[in-house]
């Protein structure tokens, strides 16, 4: 195994005139299959193509463009697993100050719209050379979408970097097939054939489905929407269609159909590519590359998850039909985990968008593709539904008995509503007894029935009973692990009243976040359409949207009621929804009244609060005793290890791109102590984002 030259010397060495292709990447080299650079690359030379690797480049001028010569078939660009704005930007429009993609988190090297800049300058440094763009800020912006950072329409990524074909999805069979359509002299009849991808065209295909142009989903949000729910509908490898969208007066955007997801052999060939399974050693020196450590001794099991989070990019990326590597694949994978020199004994995580999803919902996804206007969970399991674990707990088994393992740990995320329906309770046993480590992490996300259904989630009497079989069973264990659900504060939909009622709940369950994620509008999902349009584009209803800073601001302060530096938000947020009854000294309260002392206090943060960027982590509340309850993590800090303060993917697939964006913070935490107690931090382990993924 030997990484792949990233040098002009280091393809002569090899003996090459000329590469055929270059693949430019927002974000360091790490050969690892946690990395969509790593697949696609391993994908193309595995079938005879040579690739050069420019990572990073120097993106102010087109010299670092000429340092490979011009490739034989094209340039290859990508901003990497995370979409350059979302991997810059905090929710509040804040410049992050690391970025965990690049040599020892320096930030500032790879600029704003990553795929945009290096596209201008490939066209700088080789004119009419053939360009593809990949990767999720691709695949997300393939269409007009709405921008939160501009807060604007914006035309398709594929007009704005000129382009050859954006490859959109989980792109090995489709990279495959692009570069033989290059090879063979860009047949412009066969273009119509090349699933998986977008292009250009002077007028729109007979056959496509037409969506409204981009002046007028620019122009009126409920065209916006309607355009929305109509390529929502279609991205499905089965029932899809092609589908065209006006983006000037002179040409249109087409997207064929989805590619099929990969076929489980397919998906173990692609894991089985000769992976260095590390960065590049040019980064030693500067520290290595931090995102790294989150997925090095993760393995990435699954594809595409059938939960439908409104939130969540899935859809548009890696589809609702879940695929997954073989058991075999996966324990091979483990011992070869076993077999490098820094394991510890460790497998961080063994999952995917979800980890406990295994299969397709259904036998009619694989037949006639997902149903167009019916949820697999939502608002409860489809009667179709094929509930299972049993294929998951054996490849557990088999992993945990592996020679120098010492634990493995389940870190993506888990369905609580889908063990729930699982009559058989052997994994959750499993799980609690061999893979939580002190604590789980789970997504409720809210509490507010009103809220919930715009997120496409489970009610709260499905988590209220998960918590307690739970917490059951780990008294029957005789465990002291707890759970820590994940928090969306500001949600299209959420009122204040909304806020309120889940702050009471965290007051009656003991339960206290140190840190909250606010609803961040990343482009391709549905809740983003929600955000800009004000409607839910699968009813064309109302949505209340809480945008301005201050609103914000009082929502995320609601769900961290006790920190002393929120109360006079928490007082505010009170009156405006007509629930003073909570500010006093009753054990029902919330917040006290106000006092001099704190006016001041109030006053200096102000202007930080309203900015969105408040920190929650410095107070103390270990002298209050939580109330009985589920949702409680251990007094102080919980044991097991948070995300970091940017955005994070699961330990499923950076190759696909799966993404999602975390304001929270990733620090180690002590053993857990016996009881409940307030504090916990509401984040997670990627270990997809990995880290992980939200679910």
């Amino acid at each position: 195994m030997a990484f792949l030259p990233t040098t002009r010397e280091e393809c002569d060495r090899l003996g090459w005139d000329a590469p055929d292709f270059v693949l430019a990447v927002g974000e360091a080299y790490v050969d690892h299959p946690s990395f969509g650079q790593a697949i696609i690359s391993r994908v193309l030379e595995h079938a005879g193509y040579r690739v050069a690797m420019l990572c990073l480049p120097e993106y102010r001028d087109a010299e670092d463009f000429r340092r490979f010569g011009r490739p034989k078939l094209g340039y290859l660009v990508t901003a990497g697993v995370i979409d350059s704005m979302v991997n810059h930007y905090t929710v509040a429009k804040k410049r992050r100050n690391t970025d965990a993609y690049a040599p020892g988190g320096q930030p500032g090297l790879r600029p704003d719209r990553a795929t945009t800049v290096y596209c201008n300058r490939v066209h700088q440094a080789y004119p009419n050379l053939p360009v593809l763009i990949g990767g999720v800020e691709a695949s997300l912006r393939r269409f007009s979408h709405y921008d939160y950072w501009d807060d604007k329409v914006r035309r398709s990524l594929l007009v704005d970097t000129a382009a050859t074909l954006l490859l959109y999805g989980m792109g090995e069979r489709t990279v495959l097939a692009a570069a033989d359509w290059l090879r063979r002299g860009m047949p412009p009849e066969e273009l119509p054939a090349l699933r998986g991808c977008c292009y250009m065209a002077k007028e729109p295909p007979a056959d496509a489905i037409l969506l409204p142009g981009h002046a007028e989903v620019a122009a009126e949000k409920t065209v916006y929407a309607r355009a929305f729910q109509m390529e929502y509908e279609e991205q499905d490898a089965v029932r899809g269609h092609r589908l065209c969208q006006q983006q000037d007066t002179q040409r249109y955007l087409v997207q064929n159909e989805p590619a099929a997801p990969l076929s489980r052999e397919e998906l173990d060939a692609v894991y089985a590519l000769p992976y260095e399974r590390s960065a590049h050693p040019m980064y030693d020196r500067l520290g290595g590359v931090p995102a790294l450590s989150e997925v090095r001794f993760s393995i990435s099991a699954t594809r595409g998850c059938f939960g439908s989070c409104s939130f969540c990019a899935l859809t548009f990326h890696q589809g609702r039909v879940v695929t997954s590597r073989s058991e075999d694949s996966i324990v091979n994978e483990a011992r070869e985990l076993t077999a490098l020199p820094d394991f510890k004994g460790y497998i961080h995580d063994i999952g995917g968008p979800t980890a406990n999803f295994r299969e397709p919902a259904c036998d009619r996804q694989l037949k006639n593709g997902c149903c167009k206007n019916r949820q697999c969970l939502y608002p409860s399991p489809c009667k179709h539904l094929r509930v299972s674990h049993e294929e998951l707990v054996r490849i557990l088994r088999r992993v945990r008995t592996l020679p120098r393992v010492k634990k493995v740990f389940i870190r993506s995320g888990v369905r609580f509503d889908y063990v729930m329906a699982d009559k058989d309770p052997t994994f959750l046993q499993e799980l609690c007894r061999y893979h939580v480590s002190g604590q789980l992490k789970v997504a409720p996300e809210h509490v507010s029935p009103a809220v919930l259904a715009r997120m496409g989630k489970p009610g709260r009497d499905v988590y209220d009973a998960f918590v307690r079989r739970y917490e059951e069973l780990n008294r029957k264990l005789g465990l002291q692990q707890y759970l820590v659900p994940y928090l969306m504060s500001s949600h299209p939909g959420s009122t204040l009243a909304d806020a309120v009622a889940l702050a009471e709940y965290l007051r009656d369950t003991g339960y206290q976040p140190e840190q909250v994620q606010d609803f961040y509008p990343t482009p391709g999902t549905l809740s983003t359409c929600m955000y800009h349009t004000g409607l839910d584009p699968r009813t064309m209803e109302p949505v209340y949207v809480p945008k301005t800073p201050h609103e914000k601001a009082m929502q995320r302060a609601l769900l961290q009621w006790r920190n002393p530096v929120n109360r006079e938000l928490v007082r505010e947020a009170l009156r405006l929804s007509g629930r003073e009854d909570l500010i006093g000294f009753g054990r029902e309260c919330l917040v006290p009244p106000r006092d001099s002392r704190e006016g001041a206090r109030a006053r200096n943060g102000a202007e930080r609060r309203d900015g969105g960027v408040h920190s929650a982590g410095s107070w103390q509340t270990a002298r209050h005793k939580a109330r009985p309850g589920p949702a409680s993590a251990p007094k102080g800090r919980a044991g097991g290890t948070e995300t970091a303060s940017r955005p994070t993917r699961h330990a499923g697939d950076p190759a696909a791109g799966a993404w999602r964006t975390d304001e929270r913070a990733r620090k180690p935490r002590p053993a857990p102590q016996p009881g409940h107690a307030p504090q916990a931090t509401a984040g997670r382990t990627h270990g997809h984002a990995k880290g992980m993924r939200r679910k």
